[in-house]
């Protein structure tokens, strides 16, 4: 993924926001904060006939050295693409770059009622560490999030 893609990701990235179960986040940053949060070995995007149709991108969970393993990331595809497996894709895509850089924890807070994204993680290799329960308010109310993770073997 470059600034290139960022437009096409930008949308697609309005879209998760647009249904209320994706993120937290109730407006995209600027290319140049989102950049910023992201590692630049760890995000791509898919390409469908010319045309992004989904991103994948971590960035680290915490500064720390001893979390120097441990990323956090987020997937999304474009609503015309979703069910023919791009998601998976990416995922698998992430998992082999995580994994060749010496990774050794991939996790992500999805939200409960986000059934496809729990289902997505879980055929690639993610387990349900647990719920964190009214973790923040979103939309006016106070959202749960299943923390999942995927570990090196």
């Amino acid at each position: 993924m470059t600034s290139d893609d960022w437009p096409a990701v930008r949308a697609i990235y309005e879209q998760g926001i647009a249904t209320g179960d994706a993120t937290f986040e109730t407006a995209v940053p600027s290319w140049e904060a989102w950049d910023a949060a992201h590692l630049s070995e760890h995000r791509m995007v898919a390409v469908q006939l010319g045309r992004v149709v989904g991103w994948v991108a971590a960035g680290p969970v915490s500064g720390r050295c001893v979390y120097r393993g441990v990323v956090e990331h987020s997937v999304y595809v474009d609503a015309e693409a979703r069910g023919r497996g791009v998601g998976r894709a990416l995922l698998e895509s992430l998992i082999a770059s995580t994994e060749a850089a010496g990774i050794w924890t991939i996790e992500a807070g999805i939200f409960p009622e986000n059934t496809a994204s729990l289902a997505l993680h879980e055929r690639c290799g993610f387990r349900r560490v647990g719920v964190r329960e009214r973790l923040g308010e979103h939309g006016g109310r106070w959202r749960d999030v299943v923390l999942v993770e995927r570990r090196s073997s």
